[in-house]
């Protein structure tokens, strides 16, 4: 038998190393729901882990964003990402589009649910134009990076273009200047528009605005951003959104820092330090819990779009409280009812990464919430809850969702490298809807001042 004892000086003393180690572990485990909860015959990425669950369009968006980052940290192989890439994109530009109840999109766009193994429309759900912008925008970021001479990388390449070139943005107007949320062959347009508060539409009037094919007025996008609400909150000045989730996706592949578009320059702020003030708004929340909820505070914090273990009213300590199933939890208005997601913390790393790391790190060593999960963090929890599970720290969700995995890995990557944020920035058609928005300043006139310069044989680099 040994009876050596380990040194006092090698004892592991954090199991999760450096910030740098954590995340990248983090990271890993979390990809392996793209590698798992796909068809690979067609690319589709299931929506969530609930057996039977259709494909959710914007998470192969962010599956297939994801997988650059995959490759960059050897967690994929490039061979494996194209062959993956091209089967998706394949599909879609080959799925049938149409009025047909059961096509899988129409005038280039593409219903929110799709069944795995058909590609057809699950669940008679809506044509969605957010989540089809969340869906060209990784289909941009892969024609953007894989930029390889073979025959494989070229046809991303001009799949993605294909794709982008043939979403008819004017059609979702229908009649108006603002964007639709949608659209049913039963029931044609939806009653909404997204022209009212701020939102996670900035990406899709982006892409929108830039379409060389379909391109509509910047005119929308002024009216809509001219509701944003400008709020004091803990004494911190911002452009008002309650879930988190709006203050994230469109910065997973928009890089906003130094670029500012009318809104902007009128409150002086872009939309990064406004989603930095929004994260420091969260926490502040959580340490006054102005509604008695367990574990929140300094590290207990994260309310977005999220599962949550409603619905249904109980009596929790003699206060009757109210859950919630999945929703869009937003502070400090509204709703909570003490669900946190991991996922939206992690979210947050770019803007606030002195914050977010400590809670990062709470939340693996303090609370275990990777600990029952299969990829990554748990999707959400709830402390307050009664009912509990296997943790004893609180109900825990039983799904994981492809919209909180793509996050995770992607904001990591854009925090570590920017990655993402160089990739989508060699898109023409991403500068031309951002400049046409009215976005200027930063990196962007740099954009503008290295096209003159390459067209006049003087190098520069962006």
């Amino acid at each position: 038998m040994n009876t050596q004892t380990k040194p006092k000086e090698l004892e592991i003393v954090n199991p999760q190393g450096t910030d740098a180690e954590m995340l990248a572990l983090l990271q890993a485990e979390t990809f392996k729901y793209f590698q798992k909860e796909i068809n690979l015959q067609n690319g589709l990425i299931a929506d969530k882990t609930e057996p039977g669950s259709p494909s959710s369009i914007a998470a192969v968006g962010l599956g297939i964003t994801s997988y650059i980052a995959a490759v960059e940290r050897g967690l994929m192989s490039r061979a494996d990402a194209v062959k993956r890439t091209l089967a998706v994109l394949r599909f879609f530009r080959f799925s049938k589009q149409g009025t047909e109840v059961d096509a899988s999109g129409y005038k280039g766009f593409y219903y929110h649910f799709l069944d795995m193994n058909t590609g057809k429309r699950a669940w008679e759900c809506e044509l969605s134009t957010i989540d089809t912008a969340i869906l060209i925008a990784g289909i941009l970021t892969v024609g953007n990076y894989f930029t390889g001479e073979n025959k494989e990388e070229k046809e991303i390449r001009q799949l993605s273009e294909e794709l982008y070139l043939r979403v008819d943005w004017q059609w979702a107007l229908n009649g108006g200047i603002t964007l639709t949320h949608g659209w049913t062959p039963e029931s044609g347009f939806l009653p909404f528009r997204w022209d009212m508060g701020y939102s996670e539409a900035i990406i899709l009037y982006v892409l929108a605005i830039g379409s060389p094919a379909f391109p509509i007025d910047a005119a929308g996008y002024r009216q809509w951003t001219a509701t944003f609400n400008w709020k004091n909150i803990y004494d911190i000045e911002c452009i008002y959104a309650g879930p988190l989730f709006i203050h994230q996706m469109s910065h997973i592949w928009l890089d906003f820092r130094g670029i500012n578009d009318d809104l902007n320059r009128k409150f002086g702020i872009d939309y990064f330090e406004n989603s930095r003030r929004a994260t420091c708004i969260q926490q502040k929340y959580a340490k006054e819990n102005p509604l008695g909820y367990g574990h929140y505070g300094e590290n207990g914090w994260g309310f977005t779009a999220s599962d949550g273990p409603g619905p249904c009213t109980v009596l929790v300590d003699g206060i009757e409280r109210e859950f919630y199933n999945y929703t869009a939890r937003g502070i400090p208005y509204g709703p909570d009812d003490g669900t946190i997601s991991p996922w939206a913390v992690v979210a947050s790393l770019p803007f606030e990464p002195g914050v977010v790391l400590k809670t990062i790190r709470h939340a693996i060593e303090k609370l275990d919430l990777k600990k029952y999960s299969d990829y990554g963090f748990d999707s959400s929890f709830n402390p307050t809850f009664p009912h509990k599970g296997a943790n004893p720290n609180g109900w825990i969700s039983p799904w994981q969702f492809g919209l909180n995995q793509g996050p995770v890995i992607i904001m990591i990557e854009n925090f570590q490298s920017a990655l993402i944020w160089k990739t989508i920035k060699k898109s023409p058609h991403i500068i031309n809807g951002l400049r046409r928005a009215g976005f200027s300043g930063g990196w962007l006139d740099n954009v503008e001042l290295g096209i003159r310069n390459q067209e006049s044989g003087i190098g520069i680099a962006i």
